[in-house]
């Protein structure tokens, strides 16, 4: 106890001054974490966080509260000031298996936080505050399907170096996920009408609160842009196309996240009744699931996923429906349909987009960390992509050689054919509605991390995007033409958010996407548009498929 006391005394009146050396000070580090210094009023009440480097940064803050499957609401106001200087909880979910893996472990260096239910928490990195300095506004919005994942997983995430960079304000958040967020109970009643759908109605309070409270943080309401990777692309591409999020955002840029397609009401109202039958739950005692431990909960739920998928595989009508685990639900009303399918994209017309990949997102972990895979000839990979492709083997690699020339035989294996054609397909759905603008990119930088073996993986894009290179050497190696990516990419992504168009300074000239010249950047050591250089490859793979 004494221990604290002198801990609090310090910090209320300051360290008598010391030499650097005793002090162990970093050269040109600045922190102040000084209440009276980073004050701000929110709708809720008054937050104080800290100013590290001349950025603000606050943590924690709650955008919404709602109790098990309730929808979200306003927060309850506070007296005096809230500190908000950590992450607060991030939503239950499985133990992360990667751990376990020790490459998996070292290039992504996850902080999965502490978890609990009252998770509806904004993070918020600003150069200034209570300053009018209308900022644009960018909102993080993570990955991890719409199952896992919070606003601090990735050391790419912290928003601090991309602030500072572009005098913008940069938001992360949490929400419902898996179970908790997606679990279809609208079978017992009114009260779980929108139950399917939770986790999306708190990223559209995320946005509200953003909208209410932002200026104080020196940022602007009427320049958001939301942005996320993978999951998080397939929930920026799902509030493009949501009634209930239009007016609360202005642009969006979708990372390897284009495919976002739903679950269909019938099929979610089974795992939510069947989910109840297994923890002995009726109409006459559901409102018992809010007690039911969480991890009881998820076992159940996750049971009743793979319950309906079997059924759904032997009428064969998996193939035509979404269903692989939690996910959102194509409702009629949360969700009138899926994302840039049936004109359910035409609500956000208006909206200047972002969208693309990388070049080989997962299939480029089967080289992690063996230098060997590069060493192969041409002849071992043509004698892998006869076993892939069969008979299309050679019109494959002649394809492959057409569209990237300088990428190495070794590469053609491990191409990704998810997510680029997911975002071309998205890219050509909005370049046709006739609105605002999109703008294609393929990440294909390989990095000399493990000895070579780091090539254009899934999330790697976003180190560069942060302008967090060097925070990320573990995947980057910083080396400087790393640093120089990242600086011509978050420049991209700044003048994007600043005005809906990813040109300007220090960025290679970008055409927009037209259905018929089909521009893409390829970011890389030297950054180039194409146009429509991989229809070919793409075409021997659909062939295959089909």
């Amino acid at each position: 106890m004494h221990f604290l006391r002198v801990l609090f005394v310090s910090a209320a009146v300051g360290l008598l001054p010391m030499d650097a050396e005793a002090q162990n000070t970093i050269p040109g580090y600045t922190m102040n974490s000084s209440t009276a210094a980073s004050t701000v009023q929110t709708q809720y009440g008054l937050v104080a966080g800290y100013i590290e480097n001349g950025i603000y940064n606050y943590k924690g803050i709650p955008y919404a509260e709602a109790g098990r499957y309730e929808e979200p609401r306003a927060p309850q106001p506070w007296e005096g000031v809230r500190s908000s200087r950590y992450y607060g909880p991030t939503c239950p979910q499985e133990v992360r298996g990667g751990w376990r893996m020790d490459l998996a472990a070292f290039t992504s260096q996850w902080d999965d936080g502490f978890p609990g239910e009252d998770c509806l928490r904004v993070n918020i990195w600003t150069p200034g505050i209570n300053d009018q300095g209308k900022r644009p506004v960018m909102v993080w919005i993570h990955g991890g399907g719409f199952s896992s994942g919070s606003g601090q997983e990735q050391p790419a995430y912290d928003g601090a170096s991309l602030a500072r960079k572009g005098d913008v304000v940069v938001v992360s958040l949490n929400h419902r996920l898996n179970v908790l967020g997606y679990l279809n109970l609208s079978s017992f009643g009114d009260k779980y009408k929108h139950s399917a759908n939770l986790g999306l109605m708190d990223l559209v309070a995320a946005l509200k609160w953003v909208q209410g409270n932002i200026a104080n943080f020196g940022g602007d309401p009427g320049n958001v842009t939301i942005f996320g990777q993978s999951g998080g692309g397939r929930k920026v591409s799902s509030l493009v196309c949501m009634p209930s999020a239009k007016g609360l955002f202005h642009k969006a840029i979708v990372h390897s996240g284009s495919g976002a397609i739903y679950m269909d009401d019938a099929y979610s109202k089974k795992i939510g009744e069947l989910t109840a039958q297994y923890l002995g739950l009726t109409a006459d005692n559901i409102d018992d699931i809010k007690k039911v431990p969480y991890t009881e909960l998820l076992a159940a739920g996750t049971k009743a996923c793979a319950e309906v998928k079997k059924e759904a595989d032997k009428t064969g009508e998996s193939s035509r429906v979404s269903i692989w685990g939690w996910m959102p639900t194509k409702d009629g009303d949360i969700l009138p349909e899926d994302a840039f399918c049936n004109g359910s994209e035409k609500i956000s017309a208006n909206v200047p987009m972002m969208v693309g990949s990388c070049l080989t997102e997962g299939a480029g972990y089967m080289a992690m960390g063996n230098p060997d895979f590069f060493k192969q000839s041409e002849e071992q990979v043509m004698d892998i992509l006869h076993r892939m492709y069969g008979r299309d083997a050679e019109d494959y690699a002649k394809a492959f050689k057409i569209a990237y020339p300088d990428q190495p035989a070794a590469i053609m294996p491990l191409m990704d054919f998810r997510y680029r054609p997911q975002a071309i397909r998205q890219v050509e759905v909005k370049s046709q509605g006739g609105g605002a603008p999109v703008w294609n990119f393929l990440f294909t930088y390989r990095s000399t991390s493990l000895d070579g073996t780091i090539t254009a993986l899934h999330c790697l894009d976003l180190p560069y995007v942060f302008n967090n290179v060097a925070r990320c050497g573990f995947v980057t190696d910083g080396t400087p033409e790393a640093i120089r990516l990242g600086d011509i990419m978050s420049s991209a992504w700044i003048n994007f958010a600043r005005t809906g168009n990813p040109n300007g300074q220090g960025v290679p000239q970008w055409p927009a996407y037209t259905p018929d010249k089909k521009a893409t950047m390829l970011f890389d050591t030297e950054c180039e548009v194409r146009y429509g250089f991989d229809a070919a490859l793409q075409e021997v793979v659909a062939r295959k498929r089909n």
